[in-house]
């Protein structure tokens, strides 16, 4: 008689700039759902109701000429208090949680992981849904360079958005896989593939 598996959970986790979207594709070739908590949070703000009750707490400032949040206009407000941050995760967390549970709920039968690619992976506890968590990792230099060209961040503002969130090294320490993305996206392909016949032969 045949066992049944329950399709493993693979949370990833890493320092700004790390690579962690860059590692949820590939597993999305390989066969994974993923849920992206960046994209679904993006979707979320524009949400009339959500819309609403952030003007409500903050007034006019927080949403832009067409009539959606300012996501530059929220974050210099929750890196820099710890409450209204705590505010905002109690509104938008839940809905993150609610849109991923169903994402995961209606994948392919013949689906080969779900991927849970989360910035605050372990400050939101999801590493207890995770069957094993893997840390992203580069150089600091290189992560300044990647938020330099593609988000147009300073070292500053880099360096204030991780002192809000856990210790990179706490949370290195606290993952199953280390993925170096410090070089070539074909090396981390060939690391991604080599972690992922590594946890087959854990199951197996």
């Amino acid at each position: 008689m045949s066992v049944e598996r329950r399709t493993p959970v693979i949370g990833l986790t890493g320092g700004i700039g790390a690579g962690k979207s860059a590692v949820a594709r590939i597993l999305a070739e390989l066969g994974g759902v993923v849920s992206d908590s960046d994209r679904d949070t993006s979707e979320i703000l524009r949400m009339p109701d959500v819309i609403e009750t952030m003007r409500g707490w903050w007034g006019e400032g927080v949403v832009d000429d067409e009539g959606v949040i300012d996501r530059g206009e929220i974050a210099q407000r929750v890196f820099t208090d710890s409450a209204a941050r705590r505010r905002l995760e109690e509104l938008i967390h839940p809905l993150v949680h609610e849109r991923r549970h169903a994402r995961f709920a209606q994948s392919p039968a013949d689906t080969r992981m779900f991927v849970i690619d989360a910035p605050l992976l372990f400050e939101a506890a999801l590493q207890d849904e995770c069957d094993t968590v893997w840390f992203v990792d580069a150089p600091i230099d290189v992560r300044r360079e990647r938020v330099r060209v593609h988000r147009g961040w300073s070292e500053e503002e880099l360096d204030r958005r991780e002192s809000s969130q856990w210790p990179i090294e706490e949370k290195r320490r606290r993952s199953d896989v280390i993925l170096d993305n410090g070089g070539p996206l074909e090396k981390l392909e060939v690391r991604v593939r080599e972690a992922l016949a590594a946890m087959a032969r854990d199951d197996s």
